[in-house]
């Protein structure tokens, strides 16, 4: 299998029956109707479109909400051909301006309701913080044609295409089939090498970062997902994330979206056997509720370093727990079960990198990854062949082991400090929550003072850490100050450690004199 939609569609033919999708409010849509919906969002997209395919894609912006309408318009628009282009609200305009121009889509598939927040309601909406490109004419004198969901609503281009109509039985284009049947229909197979989804990262206005992915590159990372872990038919995947709600479709499982309340309650409610957290949500979950439904196999934990507190906490609540290493570019990398983890001193373990991932490691210890899974370019760039991680790691009997971000290293006494590699050791000590280590340049001489900050947890004493820290500190990595806070910044989607928030509280709280360094005062 190397297209992600005929990978799907060929999942539908063998399990037309088979529920596929139960979104937010409870419905329900079998893999059939899906197959159905794909394909007529392919055949009007096509239609309206002429030739859309080829290596390029067609940028389609792409502001639906998740659910069973997003899941079969995003399928049916890489189908036609198309690059989904994700309309993010809250950039700022000049960002997204940059982005239009980049990707400069030739179609907008949106939710009614966002078309009218973008138009007629454009001024009470960005009060209250809600920013959109218009979806009507994103980039200006640039022709771009329009699908929607939901009811027609002011602000809905006159000329759109509804999906609701399209699914009625003869409400397609002219000359496009009536699939109201429950025989899945067959696609085509466009090249695998063709533009599926520009994901945008970071960069600056004028040259905004967007990683590209492809039919193939999507599909080889949607495999690993799916090798790594058992899943299959009669398995109940509860996400909202694609890249484990995707290869729950390609298994023949039940894609499960969130509710928007508990989590406890949506996973025993829809009786899931697989769920992904962020492990700060994670934590919050499990004070309140400890234990997780007994039907819950498989926790998967991404986006950021969890603390051992809380793989101890998810390993207590029942399920299996899986923490995946992955970046935009290379969806996933290696995965490592939160009792390796745990039980691995010395660094952050990854995992050994998942079959097919090439690693490099360079001169330097910075992590270069390639294979079949990874993005085929930068927009607007070569070809990658591999992609710098960012992430400082040594190889250990054939597994990764984290040793810190590459711009997080500090430099103290001309002593590369590397502070993924003591965190986790720090963060399992009685009375730690959690546990990072920052660096403050000297503004005289550049040489950095060495910061240790905890959140404290029941028992805490500041001089028994301080006690503990040479036994799993090394010497010359030994923190200047250590500092008591309530919680660490945290920021973006995945809350993730904000480092340099981090370094600009601790500086509130005073530099020691130099004389005191690492001397136990």
């Amino acid at each position: 299998m190397n297209d992600v939609v005929t990978g799907i569609m060929s999942v539908a033919a063998r399990e037309p029956g088979r529920v596929a999708v139960v979104d937010g409010r409870g419905r329900k849509i079998t893999y059939a109707e899906l197959a159905r919906r794909v394909d007529t969002v392919r055949a009007a997209m096509a239609g309206r479109s002429g030739t859309v395919s080829g290596e390029r894609g067609e940028g389609v912006l792409f502001a639906v909400r998740p659910g069973v309408e997003a899941v079969a318009l995003a399928l049916g628009a890489v189908a036609a051909g198309g690059t989904l282009v994700l309309a993010d609200p809250g950039l700022a305009p000049e960002v997204l301006a940059a982005r239009m121009t980049a990707t400069r889509p030739g179609w907008v598939v949106a939710e009614s309701l966002l078309y009218a927040l973008s138009g007629p309601l454009r001024g009470p909406a960005r009060r209250r913080g809600l920013l959109l490109p218009n979806l009507r004419d994103p980039l200006p004198g640039h022709p771009v044609r329009h699908l929607y969901t939901g009811p027609w609503l002011p602000g809905v281009p006159r000329r759109a295409l509804g999906l609701s109509r399209l699914l009625r039985p003869g409400g397609g284009l002219r000359g496009t089939p009536d699939m109201s049947g429950a025989t899945p229909p067959e696609i085509s197979e466009i090249s695998s090498d063709q533009a599926a989804a520009v994901i945008f990262t970071s960069g600056t206005t004028a040259r905004p970062r967007g990683v590209v992915h492809t039919r193939g590159s999507l599909a080889a990372g949607l495999e690993l997902f799916r090798n790594a872990f058992p899943l299959g038919p009669g398995d109940i995947v509860h996400t909202d994330q694609l890249m484990l709600g995707l290869p729950a479709l390609l298994a023949g499982a039940t894609w499960s979206l969130p509710t928007g309340g508990d989590l406890a309650g949506d996973l025993a409610a829809r009786r899931a056997t697989h769920t992904f957290a962020v492990p700060v949500h994670l934590d919050r979950l499990l004070r309140r509720t400890p234990r997780l439904p007994a039907t819950l196999r498989y926790l998967l934990l991404g986006a950021a370093p969890a603390p051992p507190a809380v793989l101890r906490r998810a390993l207590d609540a029942g399920p299996q727990v899986l923490s995946v290493y992955a970046m935009t570019e290379a969806l996933p990398i290696a995965i490592a079960s939160a009792r390796e983890k745990l039980a691995h001193t010395g660094g952050d373990l990854l995992g050994a990198p998942l079959p097919g991932v090439g690693v490099r490691v360079a001169a330097d210890g910075e992590l270069f990854v390639s294979g079949p899974h990874l993005a085929r370019c930068y927009l607007g760039e070569e070809p990658l062949t591999e992609v710098a991680t960012g992430d400082l790691v040594r190889m250990e009997a054939g597994r990764l082991i984290l040793l810190g971000r590459k711009k997080d290293m500090i430099l103290r006494d001309g002593v590369n400090i590397y502070p993924g590699l003591y965190e986790p050791a720090v963060a399992a000590l009685p009375g730690v929550a959690e546990a990072a280590i920052v660096g403050l340049a000297d503004p005289g001489n550049g040489d950095e003072e060495v910061v240790l900050a905890v959140v404290p947890a029941d028992g805490y004493d500041e001089r028994l850490l301080r006690r503990s820290l040479p036994r799993i500190v090394d010497t010359a990595a030994l923190p200047d100050r250590v500092v008591a806070l309530d919680a660490l910044p945290r920021s973006g989607r995945a809350d993730k450690l904000d480092r340099a928030a981090l370094r600009a509280l601790v500086a509130r709280h005073g530099h020691r004199a130099p004389a005191e360094r690492r001397s136990g005062a």
